[in-house]
C-alpha cells in the first residue's frame, strides 16, 4: 500500500525524515491483525511481570494504560522489562491529574482546581514539571491530561475537581502552562474531553452526555480553548462520549439520532469539526470505550470498530482484545473502515511514537525526589485553601472558645475503588489541645456540650456516581435530626476537600471552606490556616454559591 506521510512532518508530530521512514517502514512490516493491534490502548495492573509480558507479547497492543502500585521502584523495573520484550516501542499512558488521581508512589500535589484557585502560572508549571519528571523515571510517556472541561454545571460530578475551573481564560491560562511542561520534558499531553464537558450534570460513565451549546457559544469557549491548545502543539486529543447536537443539526437539521451520539463514534465531530475546522493533525485517541457513555448506545464489539471508522486513531480499553482486534481487522476487509482511515489511524499512532523518540530508544529519565521537591508541593497545597465565608468571625480556632469540637463526616471517598478512607485533621486538631468527638456516620447527631460543630467532606471529582450532594439523613442519623442545623446556636464551620458546591444544600453555613484535595499535605494546611498561622486564599476558581444568593449570608 502507498503511503502519504508528509503531514507527519508537520505540527504536532513535526517527524524529520528518519523518524518518517521508520512509520512507513514499520506500517509495511505488520500484518493486519498487528496494524489493528497498534490502535488499542489495553489497562495494565498487577504485579506477576512474567504473566503480563506474554500477554502483550500476544496481543501486541500499541499501548497500555498502567494502573501503578505503590513501588516507584518495582513498577519501574516492571515497565522496563514489558519495553524490552515489545517488538513496537509502546506508548505507556496515566491520568496525571493531580490529588487522588496520580501516582500513588510519586509526591502528592494539588489537582487542577487547587491550582487554579491560586492562580499562579510560574506553580503550576512547577507542580507540571515534578509530575512530568516523576512519571517519565517509571516509563510514561503519555499524559492524558491536561482537561479542558468547563466547570459550569455546579451538580456535575465528573468535573468538578479535575478541571481548571469555570472561566475559559483561567482554564486556558493553566492547561496550556501544563500541556506545554509535559511536552518539554518528552510526555505527550492530551486535552480532554473533547467536545466539551461541563454542562451536563451526568457522567459519561453512566450516559452519553450532552454539550447543550449552541454552535456560537461552543466556538466561543470549547472551540477557542482546543484551537488554543492546537496552535500550541498539543499531541492528542481524547475523544469522549459527549453528544454536539448543535453542530450535527447545523449539517442537517433533520437529524434525529446522529446528533445525540457520541463524539467517540463522530465523524463529524472527530474529523470535521476537530481535524478540520480547528486543524488538528495529532492523535485522536478515545475515552474509555466501555463506560456506558459507549456501551449504552451499542455493544463492546462494534463500539470498537466506530470508534476506529468515526475519526478516532486509538481505542481506550477492551475487556476482550484479541476478539475486538481481528473485529478492526474484519472491518477493514469488509470496508466497514476504509482502508485509507485505518492506515491513517495506524500512521499516526506510530508517528505519535517517534514525536516522543521511541523509534530510537526507550528511556526513563531518573527522577530522585529531594526536599526542594517536597517542599514546593508543601507550598503549592498551601497556597490553596479558600476561605469563601466567614460571617460569624468564628476563625481563626481558639482553645478558649472552641475547645471541644464535634466533627461531622462521611470520609474521604477515594474516587476510583470508592472506599472510605479517614481523616487525619481530627488527630492534628487533638494535638493543638482541642477535644475532638467523632460523630458516627448514620446516627443520631447529638451536639450537646460541644463548642463548635466541624463538617468535613472529603468527596473530589466522583466516577460513576449521578450527583454529589449533602445527604442530611446519613449526615445526622435520622429524620428528625436530618432537619436540625447546629450553626443556629453552636459555632459552626463546613469544610470541603474535594467538591466546591456544598453550599447549595447548606446555604446558611457561616463559615464554609473549599480545599479541593483530600491529601494529608492539604489537610495539614488547612489546620495551619484554621490555626491562623497562615492567611487563607481568598481566590475562587468557580462560583462556590452555585448562582444561590442566600449562600452568601
Amino acid at each position: 500500500m502507498t503511503l502519504t506521510l508528509d503531514h507527519l512532518t508537520k505540527a504536532p508530530f513535526n517527524l524529520d525524515r528518519e523518524a518518517v521512514a521508520w512509520v512507513e517502514r514499520t506500517f509495511q512490516a505488520l500484518d493486519e491483525t498487528s496494524r489493528a493491534a497498534q490502535l488499542f490502548n489495553l489497562n495494565s495492573k498487577g504485579d506477576d511481570r512474567e504473566t503480563e509480558i506474554a500477554r502483550l507479547r500476544h496481543l501486541k497492543p500499541g499501548g497500555i494504560t498502567r494502573f501503578f502500585g505503590s513501588d516507584g521502584k518495582a513498577e519501574r523495573e516492571h515497565m522496563a522489562a514489558i519495553q524490552a520484550e515489545a517488538d513496537i516501542p509502546l506508548l505507556v499512558s496515566a491520568d496525571l491529574e493531580g490529588s487522588r488521581m496520580s501516582l500513588s508512589f510519586g509526591t502528592p500535589v494539588p489537582n487542577p482546581l487547587a491550582l487554579a484557585a491560586v492562580d499562579d502560572v510560574s506553580l503550576t508549571e512547577a507542580i507540571s514539571d515534578l509530575m512530568a519528571s516523576e512519571a517519565r523515571s517509571v516509563g510514561i510517556n503519555w499524559s492524558f491530561t491536561p482537561v479542558l472541561d468547563i466547570n459550569a454545571a455546579f451538580r456535575s460530578p465528573i468535573v468538578a475537581t479535575r478541571g481548571y475551573g469555570s472561566d475559559p481564560a483561567l482554564i486556558e491560562r493553566h492547561a496550556l502552562a501544563q500541556m506545554r511542561v509535559f511536552q518539554r520534558l518528552g510526555l505527550a499531553a492530551t486535552v480532554k474531553h473533547w467536545p466539551g464537558e461541563g454542562y451536563d450534570e451526568r457522567d459519561q460513565h453512566l450516559v452519553t452526555t450532552i454539550n447543550p451549546l449552541s454552535m456560537e457559544d461552543w466556538r466561543a469557549t470549547f472551540g477557542k480553548l482546543y484551537k488554543a491548545a492546537i496552535e500550541h502543539g498539543v499531541k492528542s486529543v481524547m475523544s469522549a462520549h459527549i453528544a454536539l447536537p448543535a453542530y450535527i443539526l447545523e449539517r442537517d437539521s433533520d437529524a434525529r439520532e446522529e446528533a445525540y451520539l457520541p463524539a467517540s463514534i463522530s465523524a463529524a465531530l472527530n474529523l470535521d469539526l476537530l481535524r478540520g475546522e480547528l486543524g488538528f493533525n495529532g492523535l485522536i485517541v478515545s475515552d474509555a470505550s466501555e463506560m456506558a457513555g459507549l456501551s449504552g448506545v451499542m455493544p463492546p464489539c462494534e463500539a470498537k470498530i466506530e470508534i476506529i471508522a468515526g475519526g478516532c486513531d486509538m481505542v481506550l480499553f477492551s475487556s476482550d482484545p484479541e476478539t475486538e482486534i481481528a473485529a478492526v481487522r474484519d472491518a477493514v476487509h469488509s470496508g466497514r473502515i476504509t482502508a485509507e482511515r485505518f492506515a491513517d489511524a495506524v500512521t499516526r499512532v506510530l508517528a505519535l511514537k517517534a514525536s516522543l523518540g521511541l523509534h530510537r530508544s526507550v528511556e526513563m529519565q531518573s527522577h530522585v525526589g529531594d526536599v526542594a521537591t517536597q517542599k514546593l508541593a508543601e507550598d503549592a497545597f498551601a497556597r490553596a485553601p479558600t476561605l469563601v465565608k466567614d460571617r460569624t468571625g468564628t476563625l481563626p480556632l481558639d482553645l478558649a472558645k472552641h475547645r471541644r469540637i464535634l466533627l461531622v463526616s462521611g470520609g474521604i471517598v477515594e474516587p476510583m475503588q470508592n472506599a472510605r478512607l479517614d481523616f487525619k485533621l481530627p488527630e492534628m486538631l487533638a494535638s493543638e489541645g482541642f477535644e475532638v468527638t467523632l460523630h458516627r456516620y448514620g446516627t443520631p447527631l447529638d451536639a450537646e456540650g460541644q463548642d463548635l460543630v466541624l463538617y468535613l467532606f472529603g468527596e473530589e471529582t466522583l466516577l460513576t456516581r449521578g450527583r454529589i450532594f449533602l445527604d442530611w439523613l446519613s449526615l445526622h442519623g435520622d429524620f428528625r435530626a436530618a432537619m436540625k442545623r447546629p450553626w443556629t446556636r453552636l459555632p459552626t464551620v463546613m469544610i470541603s476537600f474535594g467538591f466546591p458546591y456544598y453550599l447549595y444544600d447548606a446555604p446558611r453555613v457561616p463559615t464554609y471552606i473549599n480545599a479541593y484535595s483530600t491529601h494529608e499535605a492539604m489537610q495539614k494546611a488547612v489546620l495551619e490556616a484554621l490555626m491562623g498561622r497562615r492567611p487563607w486564599n481568598r481566590k475562587n476558581p468557580i462560583d462556590p454559591f452555585s448562582g444561590a444568593p442566600d449562600a452568601r449570608f
